[in-house]
């Protein structure tokens, strides 16, 4: 199985949000899931890398050519590829993935996460995506969203496209349950 993390290329203000890639790197590993990510070695994504593999877990980075000086492509994976556009990094995150968990992050994490919702809204995955809210920074976007539902922008089933973790765990145990995964005797996310 393998997790594809969205997040920031900064740590951000908040110790928390560090302390949460670290989480997720180390439970990923435990769990045996391979985590997918952006390939730099700066921010919540050198944090999340770096703490799956010292649990001795599997990392696929993929990053953009463009991005391998600025992002600080990340030399000490299971696997890195270097691809030729941001096109094409996220078809290969994509591809690579099974589900999605989506830390703090900028306008590349906001991209990112709201093209494969948007990609399960019209039906072209059927992957779950969930937001792990460390430190309640969702909770904007979450309201934001509900907004856009109310004023008739967006259907109330496809907010259930995306799914909202309070913590590490709690991430891990919504994603065992997703109707995707839970109709998959095969699962291993638990």
């Amino acid at each position: 199985m393998s997790l594809c993390v969205y997040c920031g290329s900064s740590k951000g203000h908040d110790r928390s949000y560090m302390e949460a890639a670290r989480e997720l790197g180390y439970a990923a590993a435990a769990r045996g899931i391979r985590i997918v990510f952006g390939g730099g070695r700066v921010g919540l994504m050198g944090e999340l890398a770096d703490a799956a593999l010292s649990a001795h877990g599997e990392v696929l980075g993929i990053i953009p050519r463009h991005l391998m000086e600025f992002e600080v492509g990340h030399n000490n994976l299971t696997d890195l590829r270097v691809v030729e556009s941001m096109h094409e990094r996220k078809l290969e995150m994509f591809r690579e993935s099974d589900a999605f968990c989506i830390l703090p992050g900028g306008f590349g994490t906001l991209d990112e996460t709201f093209e494969m919702i948007t990609w399960g809204q019209l039906g072209l995955h059927a992957k779950p995506v969930g937001l792990l809210n460390v430190n309640a920074f969702w909770g904007p976007l979450v309201r934001m969203l509900e907004h856009q539902a109310e004023e008739g922008f967006i259907k109330q089933h496809d907010l259930k496209r995306c799914f909202v973790a309070e913590s590490v765990e709690d991430f891990f145990d919504q994603l065992e349950t997703s109707p995707v995964l839970s109709a998959n005797p095969e699962s291993k996310w638990s």
